[in-house]
Parts: structure tokens; C-alpha cells; sequence
């Protein structure tokens, strides 16, 4: 656990930093003037002046890109150029919405494509296992935006149940914040779950040809027991790690998603903000968002760990003669 939290904060520092400082980089070489865009072409050259200044643009760039570091390191993003709001606010009221989206894509993936493997696995070479594997394959070549689309003309113009586009907070309204996420969560969470379904059928099959499941069957063990105790925890490292990559593809898709259904989570706010040149917006989503990508990565390798019989077999150990 210890090695794994080093080498995680090891990997997270540099990735951080590099992040901030190419989008740091991407905002200077863009030539985005926020005193021009602000005051207007007609501004006079003492106005800008004072509001670089007062913008702290005026300093050389290692002392900026320094200082925003700093900053960032005590929870100050910064202040957004043109509505004067906190980044740290703004981030924390548009959040809760992507994380929503994300964390029931991945619910909805993880149900479906663990279900889904598991039945082809155990009924392999049959007609359900080809149906899961085509399901399957159709499923992981269709783009999230478009699954989106199909979603919207049937539930939202076709048998119109569905809401299209807004957000309800969840403690206002449960239902209606489920109601709000459910079609830009299935919509991104179809491909996920094919490659989950997959991979964990692939890892189920050559399993259960594992001498350790053969030996458990001729114990007399239940089938539902050599699927739990002993085949499900054995191959569901592969799988486990099929969602490790998916995650950032959430995470990424949900910024189309947002913008389809239009929802106010933090790819839209990172969106709006690089239309309008506003930096400040744009390198606090960016910074925010990979740090998510990296928890969730973390937690991953967490599980991995937990699953892996020699990493069990080495903790153990390590508590016996502790």
C-alpha cells in the first residue's frame, strides 16, 4: 500500500506540473489580451496598462506561472478575467454535475459489462455467448456522441420521458437529478462497458481451465462459489484494468456530453472559457480534471493490488511477523 501511494504521488507531481505548465504555455502563445478583450478596441493605453497590472500580467512569465502554483498549492485558482468570480466557486458549483454524469457511466459500465461477461463466459460457444460478443463489438465502434443523438430522438422526441438538457442538484431532487444525467451517462457508458464485457469474458474462460477452479469443482464447491470465491476475483484484474483506461475517456466524453445535453459541469465551463480566452477558467478545469483522472487511477491500482493472490499472499505475511 505504502509503495503504491509513493509511487502514485511520485507520478502525480510531475504530470501535474507539466499539465499546468503546457496549458500555462498554450494561454500565452494564443495572444489572448483579456484587457483588450475587456475594455474594448477603444481602451487607451494607460487603461490596459492598469489592468495587466492588476491582472499580474505585467510580471515576467516564471514569476506568473510561479505564483499561480503557489497559489494553487493553497486552493487559489484564480479569478475568472471576465466575471471576477473565485475559479475555486465557479469549479465547485459545475463539479458535482460531472462527476454525476462520470460516476453513473461507470456504475451503469461496470454493471452491465461485469454482467454481460460473465454470462458469455459461462455459457461459452453458445448462442448467448455470440450474441454478447457481437453486442459487443457493435457497441465499442459506435462514438459516444453519436449513441447521444440516438438517445436524444427516442427518449426525447419519440416517447419524450426524458428530460434533454438542464441539471437538478441531487439533495433538491433525487429523481429529477437522476432523471436530468441517466441518457448522457448510458450514452457514455456503452462503449466502456463492451470493453469491460470483453475482456472479462476473454479472462473467465481461460480461468475456469485453471487447475485451481478444476481442483474447486472436484471438491464439490458450487458453481456459484468457484464463480465468486475463486474464477471472479482471478480474472477481474484484467478486466479492473480495462476500467483504469476507460476512465479518462469518461472523463473526456463527458465534455461532449455536457455540451449535447446541455449540462453545466465542467467541460462546458472549460469549453466556454477557451472560447472567451479565459485562462484562468480553463487551466483551473484542466488542472481539476487531470487531478481527478489521477485519483481515480489510484484507486485502480488500489484494487489491482487487492486482487492480485501475491499481493494478498505478501500483506499477509507482512502482518504475521509484524
Amino acid at each position: 500500500m505504502r509503495r503504491i501511494l509513493l509511487r502514485a504521488l511520485l507520478r502525480a507531481v510531475p504530470v501535474l506540473l507539466v499539465t499546468a505548465a503546457v496549458t500555462f504555455l498554450l494561454g500565452v502563445f494564443a495572444k489572448q489580451e483579456p484587457a483588450e478583450l475587456l475594455l474594448g478596441e477603444a481602451a487607451t493605453a494607460e487603461a490596459v496598462a492598469a489592468l495587466d497590472h492588476e491582472l499580474g500580467r505585467d510580471r515576467p512569465l516564471p514569476v506568473r506561472f510561479a505564483s499561480w502554483i503557489g497559489n494553487a498549492l493553497q486552493g487559489d485558482l484564480g479569478q475568472s478575467w471576465f466575471t471576477g468570480i473565485a475559479v475555486t466557486d465557479t469549479i465547485a458549483q459545475r463539479l458535482p454535475v460531472s462527476l454525476s454524469i462520470a460516476g453513473l457511466a461507470l456504475a451503469i459500465a461496470l454493471v452491465i459489462g461485469t454482467g454481460a461477461g460473465i454470462l458469455a463466459a459461462l455459457h461459452r460457444g453458445s448462442g448467448i455467448d455470440t450474441a454478447v460478443t457481437l453486442a459487443a463489438s457493435t457497441l465499442a465502434t459506435l462514438p459516444p456522441f453519436v449513441i447521444s443523438i440516438l438517445l436524444i430522438l427516442v427518449f426525447g422526441v419519440a416517447v419524450p420521458i426524458l428530460p434533454t438538457g438542464g441539471f437538478v442538484p441531487l439533495a433538491q431532487d433525487p429523481l429529477g437529478w437522476l432523471a436530468c444525467i441517466i441518457l448522457p451517462a448510458i450514452a457514455l457508458s456503452l462503449e466502456a462497458a463492451a470493453d469491460i464485457a470483453r475482456q472479462l469474458r476473454t479472462a473467465l474462460v481461460a480461468t475456469y481451465e485453471e487447475n485451481f477452479v478444476i481442483g474447486a469443482r472436484l471438491r464439490g464447491h458450487s458453481e456459484a462459489r468457484i464463480l465468486l470465491r475463486h474464477a471472479l476475483p482471478h480474472a477481474g484484474g484484467p478486466a479492473l484494468s480495462v476500467v483504469g483506461i476507460q476512465v479518462p475517456r469518461l472523463v473526456g466524453g463527458a465534455i461532449i456530453a455536457e455540451q449535447i445535453f446541455s449540462l453545466p459541469g465542467l467541460g462546458l465551463m472549460a469549453f466556454d472559457g477557451a472560447m472567451q480566452g479565459d485562462m484562468p477558467v480553463v487551466l483551473g478545469a484542466v488542472m481539476v480534471t487531470v487531478a481527478a483522472v489521477l485519483a481515480s487511477t489510484l484507486v485502480i491500482d488500489l484494487l489491482l493490488t487487492a486482487l492480485n493472490p501475491k499481493e494478498r499472499t505478501a500483506a499477509r505475511t507482512e502482518r504475521t511477523f509484524a
